[in-house]
Parts: C-alpha cells; sequence; structure tokens
C-alpha cells in the first residue's frame, strides 16, 4: 500500500460521514425541531478543551480488551474502541484500533498506530507519521513523561481539498519494545478537535506499556 493512502481513505470516509451527519440534521430542521444542529452536542465528558478531565470508560490494550496493543491506556467513557483488522499505512506505521468518539457525542476518532521495533527514534517516528499526510503545517514538538513512559508530542494545523478548511489535529507518540505506537486525534474541525481533546490528554496521561 503507498504511504498516506490509508489516512487518505480515511479522510475520505469521514467527509461521506459528514454528509449524511449532516442531511439527517437538515431533514430535522425542516421539520421544525428548533433544536436539530449540525454538530451533535457534546457530553458531559468532553463538553470543552480542558475544563474537567473525562469520565474513564475501561482501559484497552491489554490482551482481552477492545484493542490488544503495545501499550495500555483509559479511554473516556461512552468512546468505544475497535480493532482494524486490515491495517493501513501512514508512514512508518499502520491502524491498529480506532476509538469512536460518535457515541460520547462527537464526531471522530482517536486512532492508535503501531509499527515494528527499528533504530528510529521517538521523534523521527512522529515527524515520518506526519510526512507521509499532505497538508500538514505549523508543527510544534513537545516531551513528555507518562507513567515512567517517555514520548514525543506534536500540534499541528491540516489543510483539507476535501473539505476546504483547516483545522488542529494533535499526536503523540512513544516506543515500546515491540515498536513504536501513534496515536492520533483528527476531528471534524477545530472546535470538534478541542471538544475531544480532554479523551486524548487521559489517554497520553494513562498511557503504560502493555
Amino acid at each position: 500500500m503507498l504511504v498516506g493512502a490509508g489516512n487518505t481513505w480515511l479522510r475520505m470516509a469521514h467527509v461521506a460521514l459528514l454528509a449524511g451527519v449532516l442531511t439527517g440534521c437538515s431533514e430535522a430542521a425542516e421539520g421544525g425541531d428548533s433544536k436539530a444542529s449540525a454538530r451533535p452536542s457534546a457530553t458531559a465528558e468532553t463538553s470543552g478543551p480542558h475544563d474537567t478531565a473525562p469520565t474513564s470508560g475501561g482501559t484497552i490494550g491489554a490482551a482481552g480488551s477492545g484493542c490488544e496493543l503495545p501499550v495500555t491506556f483509559d479511554i473516556a467513557k461512552s468512546w468505544k474502541a475497535e480493532a482494524v483488522e486490515a491495517p493501513l499505512s501512514q508512514g512508518p506505521v499502520s491502524l491498529a484500533c480506532e476509538i469512536d468518539a460518535k457515541p460520547a457525542g462527537n464526531i471522530g476518532f482517536l486512532r492508535v498506530w503501531a509499527g515494528k521495533s527499528s533504530d528510529a527514534d521517538t521523534r523521527a517516528v512522529l515527524e515520518a507519521f506526519l510526512a507521509a499526510e499532505d497538508g500538514v503545517t505549523k508543527e510544534k514538538y513537545r516531551t513528555f513523561t507518562s507513567g515512567g513512559v517517555s514520548g514525543v508530542e506534536v500540534e499541528y494545523l491540516y489543510s483539507s481539498e476535501l473539505l476546504d478548511e483547516t483545522k488542529k489535529e494533535s499526536a503523540f507518540a512513544v516506543t515500546t519494545a515491540e515498536g513504536p505506537v501513534v496515536v492520533h486525534l483528527g476531528g471534524l474541525d477545530t472546535e470538534e478537535h478541542e471538544e475531544m481533546l480532554p479523551a486524548y490528554e487521559l489517554a497520553r496521561r494513562t498511557l503504560r506499556t502493555a
């Protein structure tokens, strides 16, 4: 598979999902429902950026969890994790798990990508992950430590030709004995991204090697 092709397919699927959401909301508005909105309202767990920590909905990554990974971390309440059986590749990593925010009232995914062990350092892996995606600008990298695990995080802007907009996205990476792991948060737009950030930060804060 061509590098970056997987994420392009994911973004196209996201646009198709958005079209369905907007169509449904439009029909509801025409029916006289004054509360109809193109964006589902966020739940209390993810109601705004950085305001309150979300309630944990459980831990994934260990054997027998929704996704078996080289790391474990908590997911926000109502978010649904599902392993990816036919992984798509982006740079040095392949998609291993999708954690869907829709049950919690947001449009977006926390996606976990995993790769094979190599000599590349953590930042190099994250840089290669972004380099495989067209439209990335204004990257801001920083290091972090969680549960004795050191990693690298990046915030950046992504310009979408499909949606004709620029929005914020975030990702962090760690290196394990089994290989690198990248956790990425996109979102419908910057507002939606920021509403989901507490769930992303919960994952980073509770990160442990499996």
